[in-house]
C-alpha cells in the first residue's frame, strides 16, 4: 500500500546551513529533505514495532512509585495544558508531558537501547513527537512515522562521533547527552523545519545535553534523564521554528561545540554524524530488551538462563561466578552492591542480575520487587560473584566495549564458559518484529483491557494510514493499573 503524501516533505533548501559540506550541515540538510519514498519499507517497518515497545514501556512505567511522585511534583509545577501523559488520565504543558512520558518510557528498564551509542531511542523521540503533534493541532500518521525514524536514525550517529559506550566508561549518561538531537531531529522532522532551522535546533538541543551516571546507584533521577533529553529536544525545534538561532557548526566547532567539549581528549568523529547517511540505518540496530535491566546486563542474564534450563542446577550447585568485562560494562554493571539496594540499582547491578537470574530462572518485573531485592537467599548467591574489569576487551575495539566473559565453575569440579557480546563470541540476538508484539501483548495485558490493548497494537502498526495521530494519544492517555500492583 503506497503511503499517504508527507506534508512536511515540502521542506525545502531555500535556506541552507552555515556549512551545507559539514557534518552539521550535512545531518540538518538530510533531515530536510529526507521522504518517506528514501526509507526501505522494512526499515519503517522496524520502526513502527519499535514505536510499539516503546508504547508499551510507557504503560507499565506510567503508574509506578517514582512516576507517579514525577507526576505528583512535575505538574505542581505546570498548571495546565493540552498534552496527554501516556497512562494517567491527566494533561499537562507540552514539556511537561515530554518529561513525564519519556520518563515512563524508561520507568523499567524494558525499553530499546543501541548496543554500540548507548541511548534509548523511543523515550527520547515518542514523547517530542506526541507533545509536537498536540502543539500543532495534529498531524497524520505518515508525518508521524517518518519524523520518528528520522530521530531513531540522528541519536546513535550523534553517540558515535563520541565513541559510543566511552561516554560510559567517563561517567556520562550517554543517552541524555546525545538523546536531545533524537528528539530535535524528530520534533523538527514533524514541523518541517528548512535544512537552516534544523542547524539551529541541532545547536539548541546540543547545548542542553547533560547527565551523570551516578544516578544508577539509588536515584529516582536516572528514570527521568531521557524525559529530561526529549524535553530539550521538544524546545530546540519549537525555538527553531520560530526563529530562534542556535549554536551553528554544533558538532564541529572547535571551542564549545558539542564534540570538541563533551569528547575533549578523547579524539571524536565528527564524520560519524553524517556518515553512510540514507545508506546505513540505524534504525534497525536497535535491541529490545527481553530482561527488565540495563543493556550490559542482557547477555550474562541470557547465558545463566541458558545454562540454568540446560543443566538444571541447584543454587548449591553453584561455587562461584566468574564476570569479566569490558570497561564501559564494567563501570556501569560491575560495581559492588550493598544492602539496602534499591530498584533502580538491582537493574544496573551485574552480581544481583545474574543471581535472581539463577534463583528464579527470570529477570522481569518480580526479580526487581522491594522485597525481592532485599531477600537473604539472592544476598547469600551474590556472594559467589566476582565482577571484574577485563582490560584484553577494551583493545578488541567497539565491537567489544559490551564483552562479558562468565565462568561458572560448579561443586562437582566442571566448569561452564561463555564469551558474550564480543566479535568472537555470541551475541544478544535481535528481537522479530513478532516477538516484540508478543513483548507488548505480554508486558500490557495486566494493565490494560483487551480491547483497548488491540487497538492501540493495530493504530501503531498501521499508524501510516492514520488521518490524525491524535487518536493513538487519545488511546494512550486513558489511565492503566499499576503494574507493580
Amino acid at each position: 500500500m503506497a503511503l499517504p503524501t508527507q506534508s512536511n516533505e515540502l521542506s525545502t533548501h531555500a535556506c541552507p546551513p552555515t556549512d551545507p559540506n559539514g557534518p552539521t550541515g550535512r545531518l540538518a540538510a538530510w533531515l530536510a529533505s529526507v521522504t518517506t519514498g528514501d526509507i526501505p519499507g522494512h526499515v519503517l517497518e522496524r520502526a513502527k514495532h519499535l514505536t510499539l515497545d516503546g508504547i508499551g514501556c510507557a504503560l507499565v512505567g506510567a503508574q509506578l512509585p517514582w512516576s507517579s511522585k514525577a507526576v505528583e511534583l512535575v505538574c505542581a509545577m505546570e498548571d495546565g495544558g493540552r498534552a496527554a501523559l501516556i497512562g494517567r488520565g491527566l494533561r499537562t504543558s507540552a514539556p511537561a508531558a515530554a518529561l513525564l512520558n519519556g520518563t515512563f518510557i524508561q520507568g523499567f528498564e524494558l525499553d530499546d537501547f543501541h548496543p554500540l551509542a548507548p541511548l534509548h531511542a523511543a523515550s527520547v523521540v515518542l514523547p517530542s513527537l506526541f507533545a509536537t503533534a498536540e502543539l500543532l493541532g495534529g498531524t497524520t500518521g505518515a508525518d508521524f512515522l517518518l519524523a520518528a525514524t528520522c530521530g531513531y536514525e540522528v541519536g546513535p550517529r550523534v553517540g558515535l562521533a563520541l565513541h559510543g559506550s566511552e561516554m560510559l566508561s567517563r561517567g556520562w549518561h550517554s543517552g541524555a547527552v546525545f538523546g536531545t538531537h533524537a528528539s530535535a531531529a524528530a520534533a523538527g522532522k514533524l514541523r518541517g523545519l528548512s535544512a537552516a532551522a534544523f542547524e539551529d535546533a541541532l545547536g539548541l538541543a546540543g547545548t542542553q545535553s547533560g547527565g551523570l551516571m551516578a544516578a544508577q546507584f539509588e536515584a529516582m533521577s536516572k528514570r527521568m534523564h531521557h524525559g529530561f533529553a526529549a524535553r530539550a529536544g521538544l524546545y530546540a525545534a519549537t525555538l527553531a521554528h520560530g526563529g530562534y538561532t542556535g549554536i551553528k557548526r554544533v558538532f564541529e566547532r572547535e571551542y564549545g561545540g558539542f564534540l570538541s567539549t563533551f569528547g575533549e581528549g578523547h579524539a571524536p568523529d565528527a564524520q560519524q554524524v553524517c556518515g553512510q547517511l540514507g545508506d546505513k540505518w540505524e534504525t534497525e540496530a536497535y535491541i529490545i530488551k527481553p530482561y527488565a535491566a540495563m543493556g550490559a546486563l542482557l547477555a550474562p542474564i541470557g547465558a545463566m538462563l541458558e545454562l540454568r534450563e540446560r543443566r538444571r542446577f541447584r543454587p548449591d550447585d553453584i561455587e562461584t561466578i566468574e564476570l569479566d568485562c569490558a570497561s564501559a560494562a564494567f563501570h556501569h554493571g560491575g560495581w559492588q552492591a550493598e544492602r539496602p539496594l534499591t530498584p533502580i540499582g538491582a537493574q544496573m547491578n551485574m552480581a544481583y542480575a545474574v543471581a535472581v537470574a539463577a534463583l528464579d530462572g527470570a529477570a522481569l518485573m518480580n526479580q526487581f520487587r522491594p522485597e525481592r531485592i532485599d531477600a537473604d537467599d539472592v544476598w547469600a548467591f551474590m556472594s559467589k560473584i566476582a565482577v571484574r574489569h577485563e582490560p584484553a576487551f577494551d583493545a578488541d575495539g567497539p565491537l567489544a566495549r559490551g564483552a562479558v566473559r562468565m565462568r561458572v565453575t560448579f561443586a562437582d569440579g566442571s566448569r561452564e564458559e561463555k564469551l558474550l557480546r564480543h566479535p568472537r563470541g555470541q551475541r544478544i540476538e535481535p528481537m522479530s518484529n513478532r516477538g516484540i508484539v508478543e513483548k507488548f501483548r505480554a508486558l500490557t495485558g495486566g494493565i490494560v483491557g483487551p480491547a483497548r490493548q488491540r487497538e492501540i497494537e493495530s493504530l501503531v502498526l498501521n499508524v501510516e494510514r492514520l488521518a490524525d495521530v491524535r487518536e493513538l494519544i487519545d488511546v494512550l492517555a486513558p489511565p492503566v493499573a499499576n503494574a507493580f500492583a
